[in-house]
């Protein structure tokens, strides 16, 4: 079975929870619930009664009128038989409304704790997990959890169903019980038998339809990469692959579960003919009443059933558990980023310091060690450096999006780890270089740092940016939809919505991530006068490959390997000759105003 299971590996914060740990923690998200499950209760006794009294009337019936026939005792019989099945009916179809309530209570309890858990994940989890895969614990396997509590109503039912059953039999003949009561254990142990292969094809079947979601959601979201570079059927060929793959997992899972069925009745159906051939021998024999055997042949029919339905329920009963460990494991798991204490000040001075810090993304990567640095309160510092130099990872750390493994983290004196959280990221702007923006409006987007901020106050934000020239370019200014990840914008009004949305959450640290390395000059300026507004009075950290943003700094730090090799200002780096003047000479030197005139005046000469 390896060949098709494999390829389907458990993801990092996956656990093994035994069955009685899942049984015993679904029980748990049953207790606000727990008056509904008690009338459930109630509901499946009653309709269980009235299910078996059905043979019974009929098998008294039956020796009645062999006694004394008659069309009134006839009549009488059946109206007994009508009440008991309509009685039975709508005690069944309470019990169905009610539990139907409470489990979709239940499961949408379930979905809002792993969502509200995930939310608080640190950045680092989301860069290992895929996206897709998440989302189907979230919905699926929320939804799947709930089946395991149908099935447990059901059990409840079969179970009072046999036990009621089973007293009416041997009050009608006990050894031709016991007979029966023989043959049960084959069927309970050939269906525990396959349950340890029931829920691993089970689980594998869950973790494949996670993995197509996944690809789903990544072809999708690369769509216009894949069209410009005519990908479509690589997307499809990877797509069907996983499809065929989740396909063979969900055909073993299928025969796994559903053969148990057929396997079961064959059983059921030899136990029935050796019962009542002996039962028959009875009758023949004058030990036995032919409405006593009519009894007993309904009765047992109707005990095979929910007998059948309690052995089964065990294969079955594993897709929920699966679902639910797939769930759990998502709620358990621990985000790296931890807060030891849950400090608030009025507002922060902006006094950032690095003191030997240790980070990295994974434990044979360091990024930086032993890092040290010191940014007073609004000071306007930018880092430069090659690619993977450690300028991100910085402005992440500060953000606290991400945990650092050594040193500590100081914000005006106290460490990063004692402040509420939520309370810091209010005190916290990022403008990354790529914004995302929600499905809304312009001004929606504004308002998303400050909910509560009135029309008045988004709008002055959105006008502080470039004087507001840029809303005349939206079809209906701030009520422009932006559609879904801002499509509807370019690059460079996404940044500067972006822009005009950590204006308006007024930040005590402003954090730049090459905010402007994608954008056309034209938004450059504009967003460079939004800047002017956006770095006064705050502590600004700034990673840029713009020259006008980097030469508006108080102090630039050169960057090379996570450690600092130059720092000062522009003019002084220049002088030093060192690695920003090699910088310079390479990226910066062509977005100059000198740079531009001189080749605009050789051009000239040429021409």
């Amino acid at each position: 079975m390896g060949f098709i299971l494999g390829g389907l590996d458990a993801e990092s914060y996956d656990r093994k929870y035994s069955d009685r740990e899942l049984v015993g923690r679904i029980a748990l998200y049953f207790r606000p619930v727990a008056r509904q499950m008690g009338l459930v209760a109630l509901t499946i006794a009653l309709s269980s009664l009235f299910n078996t009294a059905r043979p019974l009337l009929i098998s008294r019936g039956i020796d009645l009128l062999a006694l004394r026939p008659s069309a009134g005792l006839v009549a009488l019989v059946c109206l007994a038989i009508l009440i008991s099945g309509a009685a039975g009916w709508l005690f069944n179809y309470w019990r169905q409304r009610l539990s139907a309530r409470a489990v979709a209570r239940v499961v949408v309890a379930l979905a809002e704790e792993s969502f509200a858990r995930l939310l608080q994940q640190d950045m680092s989890f989301f860069d290992e997990q895929a996206t897709g895969k998440l989302v189907a614990r979230i919905t699926s396997d929320s939804q799947d959890f709930g089946e395991v509590v149908n099935l447990v109503m059901n059990l409840m039912s079969q179970l009072l169903l046999v036990l009621l059953l089973l007293g009416v039999l041997f009050w009608v003949n006990w050894a031709l019980a016991l007979l029966v009561l023989a043959t049960a254990p084959v069927i309970i142990g050939f269906s525990l038998a396959v349950r340890r292969l029931a829920r691993l094809a089970t689980l594998r079947a869950k973790q494949a339809r996670a993995l197509v979601n996944a690809n789903i959601q990544e072809s999708l979201s690369g769509i216009a990469v894949a069209k410009a570079f005519r990908r479509e059927a690589g997307l499809y060929d990877e797509f069907r692959e996983v499809n065929e793959k989740a396909y063979r997992i969900g055909l073993l899972r299928g025969l796994a579960l559903e053969s148990v069925f057929p396997l079961l009745d064959l059983l059921a159906a030899l136990g029935t003919a050796l019962v009542v051939y002996a039962g028959g021998l009875q009758v023949l024999g004058g030990r036995l009443s032919a409405g006593s055997w009519y009894l007993f042949v309904q009765g047992l029919l109707a005990f095979w059933f929910p007998l059948t339905s309690i052995a089964s329920f065990w294969s079955q009963f594993q897709d929920g558990l699966a679902a639910a460990e797939r769930v759990f494991s998502l709620i358990d798991a621990q985000p790296k980023v931890v807060q030891r204490a849950s400090k608030k000040l009025a507002r922060l001075q902006g006094q950032v310091e690095f003191r030997e810090v240790d980070f990295s993304y994974d434990s044979g990567q360091p990024v930086l060690e032993r890092f040290c640095l010191m940014i007073r309160p609004r000071e306007k510092v930018a880092f430069v450096g090659h690619t993977g130099a450690g300028k991100s990872s910085l402005v992440r750390l500060v953000a606290r999006l991400y945990e650092f493994q050594g040193g500590q983290l100081l914000v005006d004196g106290e460490d990063i780890r004692n402040f509420d959280l939520a309370w810091y990221h209010r005190q916290v702007g990022l403008v990354p270089q790529v914004p995302y923006l929600f499905s809304g409006t312009v001004r929606e987007n504004i308002r998303y740092a400050v909910p509560e901020a009135s029309d008045e106050e988004v709008e002055a934000a959105a006008r502080a940016v470039a004087g507001g020239d840029w809303l005349q370019d939206l079809p209906q200014g701030l009520d422009t939809d932006v559609g879904e990840r801002g499509a509807r914008l370019s690059l460079g009004q996404r940044q500067l919505v972006a822009l005009a949305r950590v204006l308006l959450q007024d930040p005590a640290i402003l954090l730049l991530d090459e905010a402007t390395a994608s954008i056309d000059p034209f938004t450059e300026a504009q967003i460079q006068e939004g800047l002017e507004l956006a770095l006064r009075e705050r502590t600004a950290i700034i990673v840029a490959h713009r020259l006008s943003t980097v030469r508006r700094a108080d102090r630039i730090i050169v960057l090379e390997q996570g450690r600092i090799i130059e720092e000062g200002t522009h003019e002084e780096l220049l002088l030093r000759g060192g690695h920003y003047a090699q910088l310079y000479n390479t990226y910066f030197r062509h977005q100059s105003l000198d740079y531009v005139e001189q080749a605009r005046a050789l051009g000239l000469q040429g021409g």
